[in-house]
């Protein structure tokens, strides 16, 4: 919307400055924080009203009981605010910010439905395999829609100019020179992305604001690496692919970030709400469609590195119990292994989030080692 009041510039001269990208990245910050911190105690009352809670099973740590009760969905707060910012704030001219809203809507809609299963009908929510297939849906719309009309992507630095046959081509971390042709693979690679990456922010969503904390840490990296892709002068200088409209990202993820910092105001330790499936799957997905549209879906294992962990946990912990009969870890995901160690809660949730940063700033830093 503001965006748009830019083009009455010549009548007032101020409003040209909706027209920079780090002025609407700002305001997208300001809007989502302080919607979040203004509607974030009555939405909490409402969740409490309806008895929109959490239920802990008969397996959840019993140190972990005390949690019971506290309201859960609150992603739909957290979604329903980005979207309220890049209302004001995004270009919806530039095909990106539809995407990203796709996948984000797409996403926290399945989320949605898992979390009101487990409130009225089965504890455990939706079955793992339709799960899989709605994100599955919204995954294949992404990537097809990315190779009928790929991104146009360019190396300026060997004066190749942006165009749409490097959009269906993978980026390799560490070499600027090195461009791996997908064609129709291109669309697996979106699922794998997309999918992966929501689901590792499901799994990493166990302990008050870990998943919120580590997905704002790689929201700052992304929104760093959307702002140098898009422009041609830092693109070019860094020798990293250039995304044609790519900057246009790091006004939604100026959104992003102002939820999740709104978000964990109220969902530190003890946490007053969790975000629920509605929360963990659509900002999974969101670090997964932003990562695939700048051209940084390798460089999103490092950027994403605690998710990572949190998943491969997981997949090694039931790999080694059904082929050996034995857990490597006391328990996985991982976070809750160190809880077992004797870790108190909140020494898990920071200690991760300095993980978390700390591999966020060393994939920035990846882009000069080149």
């Amino acid at each position: 919307m503001l965006i748009y009041l830019a083009r009455y510039a010549h009548i007032l001269g101020p409003l040209r400055l909706f027209q920079y990208l780090s002025v609407r990245t700002a305001l997208a910050v300001l809007i989502s924080l302080l919607v979040s911190l203004l509607i974030g105690p009555a939405f909490i009352r409402a969740l409490k009203r309806f008895s929109i809670s959490q239920d802990e099973t008969k397996e959840a740590l019993d140190f972990h009981q005390h949690k019971e009760g506290t309201p859960t969905m609150g992603g739909l707060m957290v979604v329903g605010v980005i979207c309220l910012s890049m209302l004001f704030c995004g270009n919806f001219e530039n095909r990106f910010i539809p995407l990203v809203l796709l996948t984000t809507i797409g996403l926290a809609a399945i989320g949605f439905i898992d979390d009101y299963l487990k409130l009225i009908e089965s504890p455990k929510g939706l079955s793992g395999r339709s799960k899989i297939l709605g994100q599955l849906l919204v995954a294949l719309s992404i990537g097809a829609a990315l190779y009928i009309r790929p991104v146009e992507a360019g190396r300026l630095w060997l004066s190749e100019p942006a165009r749409p046959e490097n959009g269906l081509m993978l980026t390799v971390p560490f070499f600027k020179n090195i461009l791996l042709p997908l064609g129709i693979f291109y669309i697996p690679l979106v699922v794998l992305v997309l999918i992966g990456s929501s689901n590792a922010v499901n799994l990493t969503d166990g302990l008050d604001g870990l998943a919120a904390g580590c997905t704002l840490a790689c929201s700052v990296a992304l929104a760093g690496l959307t702002y140098l892709v898009g422009n041609v002068k830092f693109s070019s200088y860094l020798n990293v692919m250039y995304v044609r409209g790519a900057g246009e990202l790091t006004v939604f993820l100026g959104a992003v970030i102002g939820a999740l910092v709104g978000f964990l105001w109220f969902n530190t330790y003890p946490a007053e709400v969790f975000m629920g499936d509605t929360g963990s799957l659509a900002l999974g997905g969101v670090l997964g469609t932003v990562a695939i549209l700048a051209k940084q879906e390798l460089l999103l294992v490092i950027i994403g590195g605690v998710f990572v962990l949190e998943a491969l946990s997981v997949i090694l912990q039931v790999g080694s119990y059904r082929l050996r009969g034995k857990r490597i870890f006391r328990m996985a995901p991982l976070h809750h292994h160190f809880e077992l160690k004797g870790w108190p809660e909140p020494k898990v949730i920071v200690r991760f989030w300095i993980m978390a940063f700390v591999l966020s700033l060393a994939a920035v830093a990846t882009l000069k080692l080149r």
